[in-house]
């Protein structure tokens, strides 16, 4: 299987950034831990802090994989453009969030990307990625 991992806005600082919601690894280093787990998937990364290279990435792949898992960060909450990306291509598309949004603050609760994607799996750390590649290989099984 190949499957593009895809990370919004602010994603690039994980390690760093508000450690006690979102941990102490960088993003870097969970993905090489991704591979070694799937070894015989090829997994691809992408990280933007721009909306419209977001939704370019999507398009540009959207014959050449078997899936995305895409945290949308903010974008999630506030990206129509994403969402349409989302709906305008035949690949299933899981939502990640690290934390928990249910959680944290109101404007968090809703997701304007969710009703396109495939599933959202939500609150797991970055074990969430993990999750959702393990969700891409069951729907691909089910082909």
């Amino acid at each position: 299987m190949r499957i593009l991992i895809l990370n919004g806005p602010n994603l690039n600082l994980l390690g760093t950034r508000e450690k006690t919601i979102y941990g102490s690894e960088n993003f870097d280093q969970y993905f090489e831990e991704l591979k070694l787990i799937f070894p015989d998937f090829t997994l691809e990364y992408f990280q933007s802090n721009i909306e419209g290279e977001i939704i370019n990435k999507i398009h540009e792949v959207r014959m050449s994989l078997d899936g995305i898992v895409l945290n949308a960060a903010a974008y999630t909450h506030t990206s129509v453009a994403i969402r349409d990306a989302i709906s305008a291509v035949d690949l299933p598309i899981i939502e990640v969030h690290i934390s928990n949004v249910h959680k944290r603050e109101a404007f968090r609760h809703a997701s304007i990307i969710s009703a396109s994607c495939v599933g959202v799996i939500a609150g797991f750390g970055l074990d969430s990625y993990r999750l959702g590649i393990e969700a891409l290989t069951k729907l691909n099984k089910s082909k």
